[in-house]
C-alpha cells in the first residue's frame, strides 16, 4: 500500500459527469487535486427535469474527457493511482452504469483495486474533506433526492433517524421554481427569486411538523404551490410566492432539526457537531437559520464548502480512500444499485398507507 495513497473517484448517479483525484496527507485532511465536474444543465432544460437516457448518454461521450482532464489537472499520471472509487447507488441505473463500468475497466487495466461507494455516504462524510470533525455527528442530508436526518457513528455506519415520507427537498425546490417560471435547474434560483419578494404574504402548510418525530414531508407544499400559483396575476406575487416557500421550508428544518436534536442527544456525546450535506445545502437562508438553532441548542454547524455540496466526485474519492486503508475492495462483478440506503435497517417510508 502506497505510503501517501491517491484516489481517482467517479460520480455520474445522476446528471453530472464528475472525476476527482485526492491523495491521503498526515492531517487527516487529503488533498484535493483535481475535481472536475461537468453539468448537463442545456441538455435537460427545454424538458424542465433530467432525462434520464439523455443523461446517460452525455456521461459516454464525455467521461474520457472529464477524467483526462482531472489527470492533467493533478499532475498525476495512471501509473500513480492507488484505487479507482466510482458511485455506485443511489441513481439512475442507465447512468450509474456509465461511471461503474468506465472505473472497474480503468482499475483492471492498471490492475489496482476497484471500490464501490455509495453516493450517499460521499454527502455523508463530505465535511472531512476540508475539517477533522470527529464521529458521531448528526447529519442533515438535503437533495435533489434524498431528505434525510442521521448519526453518522463511523465509516459504513449509519442510523437514520427521520426521512421524507414523499418528496426530497431539492424536488420540492425545483418543482416550486418550475411552477413560478423559472428555467431549470429552478432549485438554486429560486433563493435568488425569493429576495425580491414579501415572506409573510402567502401562508403555507407545513405537513407533519408535530407529529412524526423529524421526518419530513412536502408533497402537501408542492400541492399548495400548485394551487396558489393559478390565482397569481403579477411577477411581484410570483417573488412573493418564493420568498414564502423559502420561509416556510426554513421553518420547517428548524423545527424538525429541533427534534433531531433531542434524539441525536439522547446518545452521551462531548461534542455535538451537526453537519447539513447535499445540494441544498448551499442554500444561504437554510444556512443561517440552521446556524442560528444550533447556537442556540449548543450544536456546532458543519456545511461543506459550496463546491462539494452538489454531486461532485472528490466525495466519492474520499470514501474510497477511507475504504482503501482498510482494504475493503469491491469485485469487479459489483452491480449498480439504484435504491442503495445508508441505513439498511431503517424501515422504508414512502408511498400511501404510511402511519408516523
Amino acid at each position: 500500500m502506497n505510503k501517501s495513497p491517491i484516489i481517482l473517484g467517479i460520480e455520474t448517479s445522476c446528471d453530472e459527469t464528475a472525476v476527482s483525484i485526492i491523495q491521503d496527507n498526515e492531517s487527516g485532511i487529503p488533498k484535493i487535486l483535481s475535481n472536475i465536474v461537468s453539468s448537463q444543465f442545456d441538455i435537460h432544460k427545454e424538458f424542465g427535469g433530467v432525462v434520464p437516457e439523455l443523461a446517460a448518454r452525455s456521461h459516454v461521450e464525455k467521461i474520457n474527457l472529464i477524467a483526462k482532464k482531472a489527470l492533467d489537472e493533478s499532475g498525476v499520471t495512471l501509473d500513480k493511482i492507488s484505487a479507482v472509487a466510482a458511485t455506485s447507488g443511489p441513481g439512475l441505473i442507465i447512468c450509474l452504469s456509465v461511471g461503474l463500468n468506465f472505473a472497474k475497466s480503468l482499475a483492471s487495466s492498471l490492475k489496482v483495486p476497484f471500490i464501490g461507494v455509495n453516493h450517499l455516504e460521499g454527502h455523508a462524510l463530505s465535511p472531512k474533506l476540508h475539517t477533522n470533525i470527529s464521529y458521531p455527528y448528526l447529519l442533515l442530508l438535503i437533495s435533489g433526492g434524498h431528505s434525510q436526518f442521521l448519526s453518522v457513528n463511523g465509516l459504513g455506519s449509519y442510523t437514520r433517524l427521520g426521512t421524507t415520507i414523499d418528496d426530497a427537498l431539492g424536488e420540492a425546490f425545483d418543482k416550486t421554481a418550475k411552477l413560478l417560471g423559472i428555467e431549470f435547474p429552478g432549485g438554486p434560483n429560486l433563493e435568488k427569486f425569493a429576495e425580491k419578494g414579501d415572506p409573510n404574504k402567502f401562508k403555507l402548510p407545513k405537513p407533519i411538523i408535530n407529529k412524526g418525530g423529524c421526518n419530513l414531508s412536502f408533497a402537501g407544499l408542492k400541492t399548495a404551490i400548485l394551487r396558489t400559483t393559478k390565482y397569481i396575476n403579477s411577477e411581484q406575487e410570483k417573488y412573493d410566492l418564493a420568498a414564502s416557500f423559502q420561509k416556510t421550508i426554513e421553518e420547517i428544518l428548524c423545527i424538525k432539526s429541533k427534534v433531531a436534536f433531542k434524539e441525536f442527544s439522547k446518545n452521551s456525546v462531548k461534542e455535538k457537531f451537526f453537519v447539513v450535506a447535499g445540494g441544498v445545502a448551499a442554500n444561504q437562508g437554510i444556512r443561517r437559520k440552521l446556524i442560528q438553532i444550533c447556537n442556540e441548542n449548543n450544536f456546532t454547524p458543519i456545511f461543506p464548502d459550496i463546491k462539494l455540496c452538489g454531486d461532485n466526485a472528490a466525495m466519492i474519492a474520499f470514501v474510497g480512500l477511507e475504504k482503501y486503508k482498510i482494504k475493503k475492495f469491491d469485485k469487479l462483478d459489483l452491480k449498480a444499485n439504484p435504491r442503495l440506503a445508508l441505513d439498511a435497517n431503517a424501515i422504508f417510508l414512502k408511498g400511501s398507507g404510511v402511519r408516523l
